[in-house]
């Protein structure tokens, strides 16, 4: 024994003991490979496995005990035999419920996650995926068990996308639990969500239509006069193809509408890509914008936010969700708006790399290959073209510009069918007295 290695007979209490005096390792005898050294606190230490000289750390102390160490010994001891570089990790987790709940209270921290994300993690967990596999042993998590537990039963009742989701969020929980050293390996690792359904999942069709934006206008219109935020809220989505939730917190600080190149600035905490994103605003969305912030100020507001709700914060998810409810009538959502302008520009003839970056999408590798730039004048030309044809429609009348279009406006945008839509009551907030 020297003076920094000390044999005994492991045990939490014998750690206790050890923990007084000079020992930095602690072996036993009867477990050659196992080593437990002590931390600069020394309440605290980590469990190693030795194999062929290479040191591999199964576990911190007490988070482990000495007897759960002793017990998952043998089973690290053959995956290392079978694989000398395999991870040595070992847990008190027995069961895939005890790796949900570590998940789910380590996703609620993660401050990367938008609230909505969290949400929907939160309810798979809770509601799907804690009540299947609670009781699954970690050892026992196979294809077949997932089958029978999790996604046969689900694919009964729900559409193949949702439970393409629930499998996600199983998938990236393993995926973080193995990367942190939670466990040992990671069993899901090479099953994919084809293996269980096979249904192919089909992107949900469009539900408005170019040939409809002309009824759309009015709607937004008879909307803006009612309660100007919410339809406010509609057009600048139409008008940049931008995600609800990136609108609904815009700032004013962020929107410059003067000078040469007035711009919407999205900060990257507010962006689904967590990017920065910079879009180019028409003189007709800057009139608009003009309007409605003379109208914000008559009404005795001068806060940060386009769309403010309560407490000196912008609208809620909820809220902002409550408005399209009521402008869409169960016909169109938010996200269909998105839609539409990205068809638009297609129709219109906008490049498809340029569509991408006005909708902030991640771009492919091939595509990021070819980029280099955020493509300013590219974004302003096809957003002019866009606002130009859009005035054909009947955007004109809201925004009140009459300073022209563009050299080239397209004088069409290909429709195949046309449906009217019905104007919607406004609720009662934010509405015009």
């Amino acid at each position: 024994m020297t003076s920094s290695t000390a044999y005994v007979r492991f045990s939490d209490a014998e750690i206790r003991r050890q923990a007084q005096g000079a020992a930095k390792t602690l072996r036993d005898a009867r477990y050659p490979a196992l080593r437990f050294r002590f931390h600069q606190d020394r309440t605290r230490g980590s469990w190693h496995v030795v194999v062929r000289k290479v040191w591999g750390k199964a576990a911190s102390y007490p988070d482990l005990t000495a007897s759960a160490m002793l017990e998952a010994l043998p089973a690290i001891l053959q995956r290392r035999a079978e694989d000398p570089s395999a991870r040595s990790t070992a847990s008190g987790w027995k069961t895939v419920g005890e790796l949900l709940t570590w998940y789910a209270e380590r996703m609620d921290r993660d401050r990367n996650l938008s609230t909505k994300r969290k949400a929907s993690a939160r309810s798979i967990l809770k509601l799907h995926l804690l009540p299947a596999l609670r009781d699954l042993p970690l050892a026992e998590v196979s294809r077949s068990s997932l089958d029978r537990l999790l996604m046969w039963p689900l694919q009964a009742e729900y559409a193949p996308s949702f439970v393409r989701q629930v499998f996600g969020v199983l998938a990236v929980a393993f995926r973080r639990a193995l990367e942190l050293e939670q466990v040992a390996s990671n069993p899901v690792a090479g099953l994919k969500f084809t293996d269980f359904v096979k249904a192919r999942i089909r992107p949900k069709e469009a539900r408005l239509r170019p040939a409809q934006i002309t009824d759309l206008l009015v709607d937004l219109h008879e909307r803006y006069a009612e309660a100007p935020p919410e339809g406010m809220l509609a057009l600048m989505m139409l008008c940049h193809g931008c995600r609800v939730g990136e609108t609904r917190v815009a700032r004013w600080a962020d929107i410059t509408l003067g000078g040469d190149a007035p711009e919407w600035y999205l900060p990257a905490a507010t962006t689904k890509t967590r990017e920065e994103h910079r879009l180019p605003l028409t003189p007709q969305v800057c009139a608009l914008l003009r309007r409605y912030r003379d109208w914000q100020q008559r009404r005795g507001y001068s806060g940060a936010y386009l769309f403010p709700g309560k407490g000196k914060r912008p609208i809620s998810d909820s809220q902002a969700t409550d408005i399209f409810a009521s402008l869409g009538q169960g016909r169109w959502t938010s996200h269909d708006l998105r839609k539409l302008a990205s068809t638009c520009w297609t129709d219109l003839g906008i490049d498809y790399l340029i569509g991408q970056l006005l909708l902030n999408h991640a771009l492919r590798d091939l595509d990021v290959t070819y980029i280099h730039t955020t493509a300013a004048v590219q974004k302003r030309k096809a957003l002019e073209q866009w606002h130009d044809w859009l005035d054909q429609q009947g955007f004109d009348e809201l925004h009140g510009w009459t300073g022209g279009g563009s050299q080239n406006p397209s004088s069409s945008c290909p429709s195949t069918e046309s449906a009217a839509h019905a104007a919607s009551s406004a609720p009662t907030q934010w509405r015009n007295q």
